[in-house]
Protein backbone atom coordinates (compact mmCIF):
# COMPACT_ATOMS: atom_id res chain seq x y z
CA UNK A 1 0.00 0.00 0.00
CA UNK A 2 1.15 3.34 -0.82
CA UNK A 3 -0.09 6.46 1.08
CA UNK A 4 -1.80 9.58 -0.40
CA UNK A 5 -0.29 12.52 1.85
CA UNK A 6 -0.92 16.53 1.63
CA UNK A 7 2.78 17.45 1.85
CA UNK A 8 5.52 19.94 0.01
CA UNK A 9 5.95 16.68 -1.94
CA UNK A 10 2.67 16.03 -2.52
CA UNK A 11 2.80 16.16 -6.23
CA UNK A 12 5.74 14.20 -7.00
CA UNK A 13 4.65 11.42 -4.43
CA UNK A 14 1.43 11.32 -6.02
CA UNK A 15 2.44 10.52 -9.33
CA UNK A 16 4.88 8.03 -7.91
CA UNK A 17 2.10 5.78 -6.66
CA UNK A 18 -0.77 6.41 -9.49
CA UNK A 19 1.77 5.19 -12.09
CA UNK A 20 1.57 1.52 -9.65
CA UNK A 21 -1.43 1.35 -11.46
CA UNK A 22 -3.88 -1.20 -10.35
CA UNK A 23 -3.65 -4.78 -11.74
CA UNK A 24 -5.95 -6.29 -13.79
CA UNK A 25 -9.29 -6.45 -11.37
CA UNK A 26 -11.80 -7.85 -13.12
CA UNK A 27 -14.86 -8.06 -10.40
CA UNK A 28 -14.16 -7.64 -6.66
CA UNK A 29 -16.54 -10.06 -5.01
CA UNK A 30 -17.87 -8.34 -1.88
CA UNK A 31 -17.87 -10.41 1.13
CA UNK A 32 -17.04 -13.83 -0.84
CA UNK A 33 -20.77 -13.94 -2.00
CA UNK A 34 -21.83 -14.59 1.49
CA UNK A 35 -24.47 -13.17 3.61
CA UNK A 36 -23.41 -10.47 5.56
CA UNK A 37 -24.18 -11.30 9.23
CA UNK A 38 -26.96 -9.33 11.30
CA UNK A 39 -27.99 -9.28 14.99
CA UNK A 40 -30.48 -11.77 16.55
CA UNK A 41 -33.28 -10.30 17.61
CA UNK A 42 -36.11 -11.23 20.10
CA UNK A 43 -39.59 -12.29 19.77
CA UNK A 44 -42.61 -12.55 21.86
CA UNK A 45 -45.82 -14.45 20.33
CA UNK A 46 -49.25 -14.01 22.17
CA UNK A 47 -51.78 -16.94 21.53
CA UNK A 48 -55.38 -15.49 21.73
CA UNK A 49 -57.35 -17.96 20.55
CA UNK A 50 -59.92 -20.49 20.71
CA UNK A 51 -56.57 -23.39 19.73
CA UNK A 52 -54.42 -21.31 17.02
CA UNK A 53 -52.77 -18.36 17.29
CA UNK A 54 -55.08 -15.61 16.04
CA UNK A 55 -52.74 -12.77 17.37
CA UNK A 56 -49.15 -11.99 17.35
CA UNK A 57 -47.43 -9.21 19.01
CA UNK A 58 -44.30 -9.02 17.47
CA UNK A 59 -41.54 -7.54 20.02
CA UNK A 60 -38.54 -6.55 17.17
CA UNK A 61 -35.80 -4.57 19.49
CA UNK A 62 -35.59 -2.23 16.19
CA UNK A 63 -39.91 -1.24 16.08
CA UNK A 64 -42.15 -0.84 18.28
CA UNK A 65 -44.24 -3.97 19.24
CA UNK A 66 -46.84 -4.59 16.47
CA UNK A 67 -49.83 -6.84 16.88
CA UNK A 68 -50.73 -8.80 13.76
CA UNK A 69 -54.57 -10.28 13.84
CA UNK A 70 -54.73 -13.10 11.57
CA UNK A 71 -57.19 -12.80 8.64
CA UNK A 72 -60.34 -15.06 9.69
CA UNK A 73 -61.62 -14.64 5.96
CA UNK A 74 -58.50 -17.44 5.61
CA UNK A 75 -59.01 -20.96 5.17
CA UNK A 76 -56.60 -23.47 7.14
CA UNK A 77 -54.71 -26.26 5.38
CA UNK A 78 -56.46 -29.58 4.80
CA UNK A 79 -55.75 -33.30 3.87
CA UNK A 80 -57.67 -31.94 0.11
CA UNK A 81 -55.09 -29.27 -0.22
CA UNK A 82 -52.27 -31.55 0.32
CA UNK A 83 -53.80 -34.18 -1.99
CA UNK A 84 -53.97 -31.59 -4.82
CA UNK A 85 -50.46 -29.90 -4.77
CA UNK A 86 -49.18 -33.59 -4.96
CA UNK A 87 -50.93 -34.17 -7.65
CA UNK A 88 -49.91 -31.20 -9.45
CA UNK A 89 -46.59 -30.83 -8.30
CA UNK A 90 -45.07 -34.39 -7.49
CA UNK A 91 -44.50 -35.81 -3.76
CA UNK A 92 -40.89 -34.53 -4.01
CA UNK A 93 -41.95 -30.56 -4.42
CA UNK A 94 -44.59 -30.59 -1.76
CA UNK A 95 -42.35 -30.37 1.56
CA UNK A 96 -44.07 -31.28 5.29
CA UNK A 97 -40.98 -31.55 6.90
CA UNK A 98 -40.48 -29.72 10.02
CA UNK A 99 -36.77 -29.39 9.82
CA UNK A 100 -37.38 -27.87 5.95
CA UNK A 101 -40.33 -25.71 7.67
CA UNK A 102 -38.62 -24.51 10.13
CA UNK A 103 -35.64 -22.87 7.95
CA UNK A 104 -38.31 -21.37 5.87
CA UNK A 105 -40.11 -20.18 8.46
CA UNK A 106 -37.88 -17.85 9.75
CA UNK A 107 -36.04 -14.97 8.13
CA UNK A 108 -32.43 -15.38 8.45
CA UNK A 109 -31.92 -12.72 11.13
CA UNK A 110 -34.01 -14.76 13.50
CA UNK A 111 -36.04 -12.23 13.30
CA UNK A 112 -39.26 -13.37 12.75
CA UNK A 113 -41.10 -16.51 12.87
CA UNK A 114 -44.29 -18.13 11.50
CA UNK A 115 -45.93 -21.24 11.28
CA UNK A 116 -46.57 -22.38 8.02
CA UNK A 117 -47.12 -26.42 7.51
CA UNK A 118 -46.71 -26.12 3.76
CA UNK A 119 -43.67 -25.24 1.22
CA UNK A 120 -43.95 -25.52 -2.42
CA UNK A 121 -41.31 -25.60 -4.76
CA UNK A 122 -43.19 -24.80 -8.14
CA UNK A 123 -40.79 -26.03 -11.47
CA UNK A 124 -42.62 -23.87 -13.91
CA UNK A 125 -45.07 -20.37 -14.43
CA UNK A 126 -47.65 -22.83 -15.12
CA UNK A 127 -47.24 -24.87 -11.95
CA UNK A 128 -47.35 -21.19 -10.37
CA UNK A 129 -50.46 -20.21 -12.12
CA UNK A 130 -52.15 -23.51 -11.02
CA UNK A 131 -51.09 -23.29 -7.12
CA UNK A 132 -52.40 -19.64 -6.95
CA UNK A 133 -55.52 -20.21 -8.76
CA UNK A 134 -56.54 -23.03 -6.43
CA UNK A 135 -55.20 -20.89 -3.67
CA UNK A 136 -57.50 -18.01 -4.44
CA UNK A 137 -60.67 -20.58 -4.87
CA UNK A 138 -60.14 -21.80 -1.22
CA UNK A 139 -59.09 -18.43 0.29
CA UNK A 140 -55.24 -20.15 1.32
CA UNK A 141 -52.73 -17.26 2.62
CA UNK A 142 -49.67 -17.74 0.41
CA UNK A 143 -45.84 -16.51 0.71
CA UNK A 144 -43.78 -16.13 -2.25
CA UNK A 145 -40.14 -16.24 -0.72
CA UNK A 146 -37.00 -16.50 -2.84
CA UNK A 147 -33.43 -16.45 -1.27
CA UNK A 148 -35.28 -15.28 2.47
CA UNK A 149 -32.25 -12.75 3.00
CA UNK A 150 -34.69 -9.68 3.41
CA UNK A 151 -34.75 -7.44 6.81
CA UNK A 152 -38.10 -6.82 6.93
CA UNK A 153 -39.71 -10.24 8.01
CA UNK A 154 -41.50 -9.76 3.78
CA UNK A 155 -40.25 -13.53 2.78
CA UNK A 156 -41.72 -15.67 6.11
CA UNK A 157 -45.11 -16.39 6.73
CA UNK A 158 -46.97 -14.65 9.63
CA UNK A 159 -49.24 -17.23 10.09
CA UNK A 160 -50.08 -20.50 8.72
CA UNK A 161 -49.47 -18.98 5.22
CA UNK A 162 -48.39 -21.72 2.16
CA UNK A 163 -44.75 -21.02 1.48
CA UNK A 164 -44.29 -20.68 -2.31
CA UNK A 165 -40.26 -20.57 -3.23
CA UNK A 166 -39.03 -20.53 -6.68
CA UNK A 167 -35.73 -21.89 -6.08
CA UNK A 168 -36.05 -24.52 -8.49
CA UNK A 169 -37.25 -22.29 -11.38
CA UNK A 170 -33.63 -21.27 -12.03
CA UNK A 171 -33.20 -21.95 -16.00
CA UNK A 172 -31.35 -18.87 -18.09
CA UNK A 173 -33.52 -18.49 -20.57
CA UNK A 174 -31.24 -16.44 -22.89
CA UNK A 175 -28.46 -13.61 -23.31
CA UNK A 176 -27.76 -11.43 -26.28
CA UNK A 177 -24.08 -10.56 -26.35
CA UNK A 178 -25.09 -7.63 -28.74
CA UNK A 179 -27.61 -5.65 -26.65
CA UNK A 180 -26.46 -7.21 -23.37
CA UNK A 181 -29.93 -8.36 -22.35
CA UNK A 182 -30.30 -11.35 -20.05
CA UNK A 183 -33.69 -13.28 -19.41
CA UNK A 184 -34.06 -15.90 -16.69
CA UNK A 185 -36.44 -17.43 -14.29
CA UNK A 186 -36.73 -15.76 -10.86
CA UNK A 187 -35.10 -18.31 -8.69
CA UNK A 188 -31.78 -17.97 -10.42
CA UNK A 189 -29.12 -16.90 -7.89
CA UNK A 190 -27.50 -13.51 -8.41
CA UNK A 191 -24.54 -14.72 -7.97
CA UNK A 192 -24.67 -17.49 -10.36
CA UNK A 193 -25.90 -15.28 -12.72
CA UNK A 194 -22.76 -12.61 -11.63
CA UNK A 195 -20.37 -15.39 -12.76
CA UNK A 196 -22.46 -16.05 -16.19
CA UNK A 197 -22.05 -12.91 -17.48
CA UNK A 198 -18.66 -12.53 -16.13
CA UNK A 199 -17.66 -15.35 -18.79
CA UNK A 200 -20.06 -13.67 -21.46
CA UNK A 201 -18.00 -9.89 -20.57
CA UNK A 202 -21.22 -8.42 -18.98
CA UNK A 203 -22.06 -7.88 -15.35
CA UNK A 204 -25.16 -7.46 -13.36
CA UNK A 205 -25.75 -4.01 -12.58
CA UNK A 206 -26.52 -5.20 -9.36
CA UNK A 207 -24.19 -6.72 -6.16
CA UNK A 208 -25.42 -7.50 -2.98
CA UNK A 209 -23.47 -9.33 0.07
CA UNK A 210 -26.59 -11.82 0.21
CA UNK A 211 -25.71 -12.57 -3.50
CA UNK A 212 -24.60 -16.16 -2.43
CA UNK A 213 -28.15 -17.20 -1.48
CA UNK A 214 -30.44 -14.08 -2.74
CA UNK A 215 -32.74 -14.92 -6.24
CA UNK A 216 -33.46 -12.63 -8.51
CA UNK A 217 -36.90 -12.31 -8.63
CA UNK A 218 -36.78 -11.65 -4.72
CA UNK A 219 -34.29 -9.04 -5.47
CA UNK A 220 -36.88 -7.92 -8.17
CA UNK A 221 -39.70 -7.89 -6.10
CA UNK A 222 -38.07 -5.96 -3.34
CA UNK A 223 -36.49 -3.60 -5.75
CA UNK A 224 -32.66 -4.22 -4.25
CA UNK A 225 -30.50 -1.43 -3.93
CA UNK A 226 -26.80 -2.80 -3.10
CA UNK A 227 -23.63 -1.13 -4.32
CA UNK A 228 -23.54 -0.52 -7.88
CA UNK A 229 -26.83 1.87 -7.50
CA UNK A 230 -24.52 5.39 -7.74
CA UNK A 231 -23.56 3.92 -11.08
CA UNK A 232 -26.11 1.80 -12.83
CA UNK A 233 -29.68 3.09 -11.25
CA UNK A 234 -32.39 1.25 -9.43
CA UNK A 235 -33.98 -1.88 -10.93
CA UNK A 236 -36.80 -0.18 -12.46
CA UNK A 237 -34.01 1.29 -14.67
CA UNK A 238 -32.35 -1.91 -15.37
CA UNK A 239 -35.40 -4.55 -15.77
CA UNK A 240 -36.98 -3.98 -19.13
CA UNK A 241 -39.82 -6.78 -18.91
CA UNK A 242 -40.95 -9.36 -16.17
CA UNK A 243 -43.59 -11.95 -16.30
CA UNK A 244 -46.01 -12.22 -13.13
CA UNK A 245 -48.81 -14.44 -11.76
CA UNK A 246 -51.34 -12.84 -10.31
CA UNK A 247 -53.25 -13.75 -7.44
CA UNK A 248 -56.04 -15.74 -9.16
CA UNK A 249 -53.45 -17.09 -11.71
CA UNK A 250 -53.45 -15.50 -14.56
CA UNK A 251 -50.16 -15.28 -15.83
CA UNK A 252 -49.00 -11.12 -17.17
CA UNK A 253 -46.87 -11.69 -19.70
CA UNK A 254 -44.68 -8.39 -19.72
CA UNK A 255 -41.36 -9.87 -20.96
CA UNK A 256 -40.83 -7.67 -23.05
CA UNK A 257 -37.02 -6.65 -24.31
CA UNK A 258 -37.11 -3.52 -25.84
CA UNK A 259 -35.80 0.12 -23.95
CA UNK A 260 -37.83 1.71 -25.66
CA UNK A 261 -42.23 0.68 -25.88
CA UNK A 262 -44.38 3.63 -25.19
CA UNK A 263 -47.19 1.34 -25.50
CA UNK A 264 -49.78 2.03 -22.93
CA UNK A 265 -49.24 1.71 -18.80
CA UNK A 266 -45.82 0.30 -17.92
CA UNK A 267 -47.10 -2.37 -15.53
CA UNK A 268 -44.16 -3.84 -14.64
CA UNK A 269 -43.41 -1.13 -12.26
CA UNK A 270 -46.06 -2.21 -9.76
CA UNK A 271 -44.07 -5.32 -9.36
CA UNK A 272 -40.83 -4.03 -9.27
CA UNK A 273 -40.44 -3.56 -4.91
CA UNK A 274 -44.19 -4.99 -4.17
CA UNK A 275 -42.66 -7.31 -2.07
CA UNK A 276 -44.91 -10.05 -3.60
CA UNK A 277 -48.17 -8.71 -2.29
CA UNK A 278 -49.69 -8.32 -6.08
CA UNK A 279 -47.88 -11.03 -7.92
CA UNK A 280 -45.08 -13.52 -7.97
CA UNK A 281 -42.57 -12.66 -10.32
CA UNK A 282 -41.71 -15.84 -12.54
CA UNK A 283 -38.85 -14.69 -14.89
CA UNK A 284 -37.10 -11.41 -15.62
CA UNK A 285 -35.74 -9.37 -18.55
CA UNK A 286 -32.36 -7.89 -17.22
CA UNK A 287 -30.15 -4.92 -19.37
CA UNK A 288 -26.75 -5.72 -18.47
CA UNK A 289 -23.77 -3.63 -18.71
CA UNK A 290 -20.57 -4.65 -20.29
CA UNK A 291 -17.41 -5.70 -18.12
CA UNK A 292 -15.10 -2.88 -17.62
CA UNK A 293 -11.24 -3.44 -17.42
CA UNK A 294 -10.08 -1.12 -15.60
CA UNK A 295 -10.57 -0.36 -11.97
CA UNK A 296 -9.57 1.09 -9.16
CA UNK A 297 -10.24 1.25 -5.46
CA UNK A 298 -9.30 3.79 -2.67
CA UNK A 299 -9.55 4.15 0.85
CA UNK A 300 -9.79 7.52 2.17
CA UNK A 301 -10.20 9.69 5.45
CA UNK A 302 -11.77 12.90 5.56
CA UNK A 303 -11.76 15.26 8.77
CA UNK A 304 -15.85 16.18 8.63
CA UNK A 305 -18.89 14.99 7.16
CA UNK A 306 -19.00 18.78 5.03
CA UNK A 307 -15.71 17.17 3.71
CA UNK A 308 -17.34 14.09 2.82
CA UNK A 309 -19.84 15.66 0.69
CA UNK A 310 -18.04 18.16 -1.15
CA UNK A 311 -15.88 15.22 -2.09
CA UNK A 312 -18.61 13.37 -3.51
CA UNK A 313 -18.96 16.17 -5.39
CA UNK A 314 -16.11 16.80 -6.61
CA UNK A 315 -16.13 12.88 -7.29
CA UNK A 316 -19.75 13.17 -10.00
CA UNK A 317 -17.79 16.79 -11.23
CA UNK A 318 -14.38 15.08 -11.97
CA UNK A 319 -14.66 11.23 -12.08
CA UNK A 320 -17.78 11.11 -14.43
CA UNK A 321 -18.57 7.97 -15.87
CA UNK A 322 -16.01 6.48 -13.84
CA UNK A 323 -17.58 6.89 -10.52
CA UNK A 324 -19.00 3.62 -9.67
CA UNK A 325 -18.93 3.51 -5.99
CA UNK A 326 -19.00 5.69 -3.36
CA UNK A 327 -19.25 4.72 0.75
CA UNK A 328 -18.92 6.35 3.87
CA UNK A 329 -18.47 5.48 7.41
CA UNK A 330 -18.14 7.31 10.58
CA UNK A 331 -15.08 6.24 13.14
CA UNK A 332 -17.56 4.90 15.27
CA UNK A 333 -18.27 2.15 12.81
CA UNK A 334 -14.41 2.27 11.84
CA UNK A 335 -13.77 1.27 15.34
CA UNK A 336 -16.59 -1.78 15.75
CA UNK A 337 -15.20 -3.26 12.49
CA UNK A 338 -11.51 -2.49 13.67
CA UNK A 339 -12.08 -4.38 17.16
CA UNK A 340 -14.46 -7.04 16.36
CA UNK A 341 -14.13 -8.64 13.01
CA UNK A 342 -11.09 -11.18 13.09
CA UNK A 343 -8.12 -10.14 10.24
CA UNK A 344 -9.01 -6.78 9.55
CA UNK A 345 -6.24 -3.99 9.71
CA UNK A 346 -6.22 -0.58 9.13
CA UNK A 347 -5.50 0.65 5.63
CA UNK A 348 -4.63 4.29 7.42
CA UNK A 349 -3.06 3.15 10.55
CA UNK A 350 -1.09 6.50 11.67
CA UNK A 351 -4.24 7.96 13.17
CA UNK A 352 -7.77 7.27 13.42
CA UNK A 353 -10.26 9.96 11.32
CA UNK A 354 -13.63 10.87 11.92
CA UNK A 355 -14.64 10.06 8.46
CA UNK A 356 -13.95 6.94 5.98
CA UNK A 357 -14.71 6.98 2.25
CA UNK A 358 -14.75 4.42 -0.07
CA UNK A 359 -14.41 5.19 -3.71
CA UNK A 360 -14.50 2.60 -6.84
CA UNK A 361 -13.91 3.73 -10.39
CA UNK A 362 -15.07 1.48 -13.51
CA UNK A 363 -14.00 2.17 -16.63
CA UNK A 364 -12.03 0.70 -20.17
CA UNK A 365 -8.80 2.75 -20.74
CA UNK A 366 -6.45 2.53 -17.83
CA UNK A 367 -3.98 5.36 -18.69
CA UNK A 368 -7.33 7.96 -19.40
CA UNK A 369 -9.25 6.58 -16.07
CA UNK A 370 -5.53 6.71 -14.03
CA UNK A 371 -5.27 10.50 -15.14
CA UNK A 372 -8.79 11.26 -14.31
CA UNK A 373 -8.08 9.70 -10.94
CA UNK A 374 -4.80 11.50 -10.43
CA UNK A 375 -6.51 15.02 -11.08
CA UNK A 376 -9.43 13.98 -9.21
CA UNK A 377 -6.71 13.06 -6.11
CA UNK A 378 -4.59 15.99 -6.43
CA UNK A 379 -7.00 18.83 -6.40
CA UNK A 380 -9.18 16.99 -3.10
CA UNK A 381 -5.60 16.98 -1.23
CA UNK A 382 -4.90 20.60 -2.07
CA UNK A 383 -8.30 21.12 -1.36
CA UNK A 384 -7.99 19.71 2.24
CA UNK A 385 -11.03 17.64 1.12
CA UNK A 386 -8.86 14.50 1.79
CA UNK A 387 -6.79 14.37 5.19
CA UNK A 388 -5.36 10.98 4.26
CA UNK A 389 -5.74 7.92 1.69
CA UNK A 390 -4.99 4.84 0.42
CA UNK A 391 -4.86 3.35 -3.33
CA UNK A 392 -5.49 -0.61 -4.07
CA UNK A 393 -2.67 -2.17 -5.64
CA UNK A 394 -4.19 -5.61 -6.45
CA UNK A 395 -7.22 -7.29 -5.62
CA UNK A 396 -6.59 -8.84 -2.44
CA UNK A 397 -6.33 -4.84 -1.29
CA UNK A 398 -9.46 -4.30 -3.08
CA UNK A 399 -11.10 -6.95 -1.46
CA UNK A 400 -9.54 -6.14 2.20
CA UNK A 401 -10.80 -2.26 1.62
CA UNK A 402 -14.18 -3.62 0.67
CA UNK A 403 -14.00 -6.00 3.62
CA UNK A 404 -14.30 -2.93 6.04
CA UNK A 405 -16.78 -1.23 4.18
CA UNK A 406 -19.41 -4.47 4.24
CA UNK A 407 -18.26 -5.52 7.20
CA UNK A 408 -19.72 -2.98 9.86
CA UNK A 409 -23.12 -5.11 10.23
CA UNK A 410 -21.21 -8.40 11.30
CA UNK A 411 -19.27 -5.59 13.58
CA UNK A 412 -22.10 -4.39 14.99
CA UNK A 413 -23.62 -7.99 16.07
CA UNK A 414 -20.60 -9.05 18.08
CA UNK A 415 -20.90 -6.14 19.79
CA UNK A 416 -24.06 -6.40 21.51
CA UNK A 417 -27.23 -5.57 20.84
CA UNK A 418 -28.39 -3.20 17.84
CA UNK A 419 -31.34 -1.42 16.46
CA UNK A 420 -30.89 -1.16 12.86
CA UNK A 421 -32.70 1.37 10.38
CA UNK A 422 -32.81 2.34 6.64
CA UNK A 423 -32.71 5.85 5.55
CA UNK A 424 -33.08 7.52 2.66
CA UNK A 425 -32.37 11.44 2.85
CA UNK A 426 -31.16 14.26 1.30
CA UNK A 427 -27.14 14.20 1.47
CA UNK A 428 -26.90 17.29 3.06
CA UNK A 429 -29.01 16.07 6.15
CA UNK A 430 -28.08 12.83 6.37
CA UNK A 431 -25.56 13.14 9.17
CA UNK A 432 -27.07 15.93 11.10
CA UNK A 433 -29.83 12.61 12.05
CA UNK A 434 -26.62 10.90 13.41
CA UNK A 435 -25.20 13.87 15.44
CA UNK A 436 -29.28 14.23 16.69
CA UNK A 437 -29.43 10.77 17.82
CA UNK A 438 -26.24 11.11 19.70
CA UNK A 439 -27.09 14.39 21.84
CA UNK A 440 -30.62 12.24 22.56
CA UNK A 441 -29.41 8.85 23.65
CA UNK A 442 -26.14 10.55 25.61
CA UNK A 443 -24.09 7.37 27.28
CA UNK A 444 -27.23 4.79 27.28
CA UNK A 445 -25.85 3.97 23.50
CA UNK A 446 -23.29 4.46 21.11
CA UNK A 447 -24.64 5.39 17.20
CA UNK A 448 -22.80 4.61 14.13
CA UNK A 449 -23.51 6.37 10.96
CA UNK A 450 -22.56 4.21 7.60
CA UNK A 451 -23.58 3.43 4.00
CA UNK A 452 -24.39 4.48 0.73
CA UNK A 453 -23.06 8.06 0.37
CA UNK A 454 -23.13 8.21 -3.33
CA UNK A 455 -27.29 7.77 -3.59
CA UNK A 456 -28.15 9.11 0.21
CA UNK A 457 -28.92 5.86 1.87
CA UNK A 458 -27.99 6.17 5.07
CA UNK A 459 -27.43 3.11 7.42
CA UNK A 460 -28.12 4.55 11.13
CA UNK A 461 -27.38 1.88 13.68
CA UNK A 462 -27.98 2.18 17.74
CA UNK A 463 -25.38 0.00 19.21
CA UNK A 464 -25.67 -1.37 23.18
CA UNK A 465 -24.86 -3.32 25.48
CA UNK A 466 -28.49 -5.27 25.65
CA UNK A 467 -31.92 -4.46 24.33
CA UNK A 468 -33.50 -2.19 26.45
CA UNK A 469 -37.04 -0.03 26.82
CA UNK A 470 -35.91 3.02 27.68
CA UNK A 471 -33.59 3.43 24.42
CA UNK A 472 -36.04 2.48 21.74
CA UNK A 473 -38.14 5.33 23.29
CA UNK A 474 -35.60 7.44 22.61
CA UNK A 475 -35.46 6.32 18.79
CA UNK A 476 -38.95 5.37 17.82
CA UNK A 477 -40.41 6.95 16.75
CA UNK A 478 -38.22 10.09 16.82
CA UNK A 479 -36.40 8.68 13.74
CA UNK A 480 -39.14 7.93 11.42
CA UNK A 481 -40.78 11.52 12.48
CA UNK A 482 -36.89 12.99 11.72
CA UNK A 483 -37.11 11.17 8.80
CA UNK A 484 -40.32 12.37 7.86
CA UNK A 485 -40.08 16.30 8.61
CA UNK A 486 -36.53 16.17 6.12
CA UNK A 487 -38.87 14.25 3.21
CA UNK A 488 -36.88 11.38 3.47
CA UNK A 489 -38.12 7.49 2.97
CA UNK A 490 -38.74 5.08 6.07
CA UNK A 491 -36.77 2.32 3.68
CA UNK A 492 -34.02 3.04 1.41
CA UNK A 493 -33.60 -0.57 0.18
CA UNK A 494 -35.10 -3.11 2.13
CA UNK A 495 -39.08 -2.91 1.81
CA UNK A 496 -41.54 -2.40 4.31
CA UNK A 497 -42.55 -6.17 4.82
CA UNK A 498 -43.70 -6.62 8.28
CA UNK A 499 -41.62 -4.55 10.28
CA UNK A 500 -42.48 -0.64 9.02
CA UNK A 501 -45.83 -2.11 6.87
CA UNK A 502 -47.45 0.31 9.56
CA UNK A 503 -45.13 2.95 9.59
CA UNK A 504 -45.77 3.66 5.37
CA UNK A 505 -47.55 7.19 6.26
CA UNK A 506 -44.34 8.96 7.25
CA UNK A 507 -43.01 8.93 3.85
CA UNK A 508 -46.41 8.57 1.84
CA UNK A 509 -49.32 10.83 2.07
CA UNK A 510 -52.83 9.48 2.72
CA UNK A 511 -54.16 9.34 -0.42
CA UNK A 512 -50.97 7.93 -1.95
CA UNK A 513 -51.59 4.68 0.48
CA UNK A 514 -55.26 4.76 -0.03
CA UNK A 515 -54.15 4.29 -3.87
CA UNK A 516 -52.06 1.71 -3.06
CA UNK A 517 -54.53 0.01 -1.63
CA UNK A 518 -56.86 0.14 -4.15
CA UNK A 519 -54.37 -1.24 -6.61
CA UNK A 520 -53.94 -4.28 -4.31
CA UNK A 521 -57.64 -4.92 -3.95
CA UNK A 522 -58.09 -4.89 -7.73
CA UNK A 523 -55.01 -7.50 -8.69
CA UNK A 524 -55.46 -9.54 -5.45
CA UNK A 525 -59.60 -9.16 -3.86
CA UNK A 526 -58.95 -12.04 -1.72
CA UNK A 527 -55.75 -10.44 0.05
CA UNK A 528 -53.79 -14.03 -0.08
CA UNK A 529 -50.48 -12.54 -1.52
CA UNK A 530 -48.09 -11.92 1.23
CA UNK A 531 -50.79 -10.51 3.72
CA UNK A 532 -49.82 -8.82 6.56
CA UNK A 533 -46.89 -7.03 4.46
CA UNK A 534 -46.35 -3.52 2.68
CA UNK A 535 -49.62 -1.61 3.54
CA UNK A 536 -50.68 -1.01 6.45
CA UNK A 537 -53.05 -3.54 8.63
CA UNK A 538 -55.79 -1.05 8.64
CA UNK A 539 -56.30 -1.67 4.99
CA UNK A 540 -57.59 -4.77 5.75
CA UNK A 541 -59.96 -4.18 8.07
Amino acid sequence: MEKLRATSSLRRSLKSILNRQLSSISEIRYLNGKRSCQPTFSLIRDYKSLGEANAIRYRCFSSVSTVVQRNPSFSTLNSDDISYFKRLLGEKSVIQDEDRLETVNTDWMRKYKGSSKLLLQPRSTEEVAQILKYCNSRCLAVVPQGGNTGLVGGSVPVFDEVVVNLGSMNNIISFDKVSGILVCEAGCILENLISFLDNQGFIMPLDLGAKGSCQIGGNVSTNAGGLRLVRYGSLHGNVLGLEAVLANGDVLDMLGTLRKDNTGYDLKHLFIGSEGSLGIVTKVSILTPPKLSSVNIAFLACRDYSSCQKLLMEAKRKLGELLSAFEFLDIQAMDLVLNHLDGVRNPLPASMHNFYVLIETTGSDESYDREKLEAFLLSSMEGGLISDGVLAQDINQASSFWRIREGVPEALMKAGAVYKYDLSLPVEKMYDLVDDMRTRLGDLARVIGYGHLGDGNLHLNVSALQYDDKILEQIEPYVYEWTSKHRGSISAEHGLGLMKANKIYYSKSPETVKTMGSIKKLLDPNGILNPYKVLPHSLDS
